[in-house]
């Protein structure tokens, strides 16, 4: 089935794959920086591990985005309105630093060639590469580095962008190479995440407003530059000769396409069938049905066509079905206990998705951050000074979902889910659910996608019996993502990738501030002063062991409040690509996505007949 794609593609470290890392800086100065460790890399290397560094260049890469939306309307990826097209970020925009792949929380120089934290770590203060240079030939300047900041944070950016950065006081340009962020109060994480911030030229827009930059192309310091837009469906990005990176140890053997190409659909089947028709190269498949039925045939069968399992060993993070607390009918954490009894998830992984899916139970999956069983004393420790303001099984055994499968069944967990709507004032009369006004428990789920059809029918069946109706709607990607950031729905599903090390992100997901920010990643519109506490601490993490006992602390109050209906995730990375005509590195990186890892660390080889490269 179908992994939900992030909700908040426009939140800043979702944009740019390079700064997804939450790092943290030691103090003194330094080209590569790593959190409660040394960098992998030392001075002098060379390139990182998983690269080719002899990689040819040339050829074309054509890819398709795992999302619905079926076009774009800007090339501003940093406004709140509107869609901007894939691989921009990774392709187009440079940051100061930038991560490697092979080493959790570990960060290099980019266009920055050196950083110096400050003692007291109120501020941060980087040096710019000499060479670092924007697309139209001029000097990156710290000046540049400051205005991106200003921009990124004033009030024609969108505001999720901008709760990135809410710890950051501003940017100063100090002289011609340096440029200072001055933070709001220590925090170990905050010159990573300066690190981390996209960095575009003030000529972008001709001084038009910010937000009325929408056609203009970026004039940024990247690899690649747009070379062409088709009917805001496909777009071409051209690799650059005068790139100023080439040589640099974190390009070195990377972004080796003379051009990469993306094809937009807004149907999963017209998608799957151009791939195999050989419109793009390499398709990433969500949907455990398609991956078991349709990935055969034969093109398959002859090897014209590869289909592999990769090993994922990212955090899975959370995803799930979100209730909406901004509506009443969700206010209570015993109705949403109940709707969560509802899913019998055994059933959907054994019937549907061919068994390829684990149960998620909280928000920090498949990761050291996820709670499980009795609080230890480390959680106990944080949690005791909120005692007042959590439920008392906060402080025991974390409570999970109960499987469907013998001796357990669907039909004893929704017994358990009358009796807690029962107490939340619920009762079936008149052929439906209703509370004391008599008003019916109806709510809609809000969708973009059609194959998750399939599992919102028999989680309906399931509410049914309860009383409840449950109606699905299904809106093209557009509405959709206008609903969600005027938060406009009642339950949705939500992904949003797991970290290695959390930070600054929980305040824009969990964050009451963020509950009533436009945009924001709070899709729950979670307010609550434990919750925020509990950040707090994952903020002023110094040691490992201290940050792994925050974020178990944090999870097992979020699981307790029943804030959503948990679904699944995937072990591995499920891709087809078209065989003979790509070359890979030997040693695959350890944190990666397939669609990044092919843009960055793979080459085209030469075809095997001439004319033999087709041309889409």
């Amino acid at each position: 089935m179908a992994h939900a794609l992030s909700l908040r593609r426009r939140a800043l470290l979702r944009v740019f794959p390079m700064a997804m890392l939450p790092w943290a800086a030691k103090a003194g100065a330094a080209e590569a920086m790593a959190l409660y460790d040394a960098p992998k890399y030392p001075p002098g290397f060379t390139h990182f591990d998983y690269v080719n560094p002899h990689a040819p260049v040339g050829g074309d890469l054509w890819l398709t985005p795992p999302s619905r939306a079926g076009s774009f309307d800007k090339l501003n990826p940093f406004t709140l309105r509107g869609t901007a097209p894939p691989g921009l970020g990774a392709l187009v925009f440079e940051t100061l630093m930038t991560s490697s792949w092979d080493q959790a929380n570990s960060v290099y120089g980019l266009l920055a060639d050196d950083v110096v934290v400050a003692p007291d770590r109120l501020s941060a203060r980087f040096r710019l590469h000499p060479r670092a240079r924007f697309s139209n030939g001029e000097a990156v300047r710290p000046a540049d580095v400051q205005a991106s900041f200003e921009t990124l944070t004033g009030p024609r950016a969108a505001l999720s962008i901008k709760a990135q950065f809410a710890d950051i006081v501003r940017a100063v340009a100090e002289d011609a190479r340096h440029v200072r962020f001055e933070f709001r109060r220590p925090n170990h994480e905050l010159p990573l995440i300066a690190a981390g911030m996209p960095v575009f030229s003030r000529k972008w827009g001709g001084g038009k407003p910010f937000d009325e930059i929408v056609n203009e192309a970026p004039i940024a310091s990247g690899p690649y530059a747009i070379a062409s837009t088709s009917q805001n469906r496909d777009i071409v990005y051209a690799r650059r000769a005068d790139y100023w990176g080439w040589d640099l140890p974190t390009r070195r053997g990377q972004f080796n396409f003379a051009r990469i190409g993306y094809k937009l659909f807004r149907d999963e089947t017209a998608r799957l069938e151009a791939f195999k028709a050989g419109d793009f190269d390499l398709i990433q498949e969500f949907i455990a049905k398609n991956w078991a039925r349709q990935y055969t045939g034969p093109k398959f069968a002859s090897g014209e066509l590869v289909k592999r399992e990769l090993p994922n060993h990212n955090q899975a993070g959370f995803q799930g079905m979100v209730m909406n607390l901004r509506r009443p009918l969700f206010q209570d954490v015993r109705v949403r206990h109940a709707l969560a009894l509802a899913l019998d998830f055994d059933w959907l992984n054994r019937m549907l998705f061919y068994g390829q899916y684990k149960r998620i139970h909280g928000y920090f999956a498949n990761s050291p951050f996820e709670a499980k069983g009795q609080p230890g004393a480390d959680e106990l420790a944080l949690l005791h000074p909120l005692r007042a303001e959590l439920p008392a099984d906060v402080f025991g055994a974390l409570p999970t979902l109960p499987r469907t499968d013998p001796p357990g069944s669907l039909r004893a967990n929704l017994l358990a889910a009358r009796d807690l709507l029962r107490q939340a004032g619920w009762h079936y009369r008149d052929g439906a659910l209703r509370n004391a006004r008599g008003e019916a428990f109806v709510f809609e789920y809000l969708d973009s996608q059609g194959s998750m059809a399939r599992v919102m029918a028999p989680y309906a069946q399931a509410l049914e019996r309860l009383g409840i109706r449950m109606q699905y709607r299904l809106v093209d990607f557009a509405l959709y993502q206008r609903r969600l950031d005027g938060f406009d729905y009642d339950m949705t599903t939500a992904r949003y990738l797991g970290s290695p090390s959390p930070g600054s992100e929980l305040r824009e997901r969990f964050g009451s501030k963020a509950a009533m920010i436009e945009g924001s990643d709070n899709v729950w519109g979670i307010r609550d002063p434990a919750v925020d506490a509990l950040i707090d601490r994952v903020l002023r993490a110094k040691t490992w062991t201290q940050l792994v006992a925050a974020c178990r602390a944090l999870d097992r109050v979020l699981v307790c409040g029943w804030y959503s209906v948990p679904q699944w995730y995937a072990a591995t990375h499920r891709v087809a690509y078209r065989a003979g005509l790509f070359g890979m590195p030997a040693t695959l990186p350890l944190y990666y996505e397939p669609e990044s890892w092919a843009m960055a660390c793979w080459w085209a080889l030469p075809p095997a007949s001439p004319g033999a490269r087709r041309q889409p």
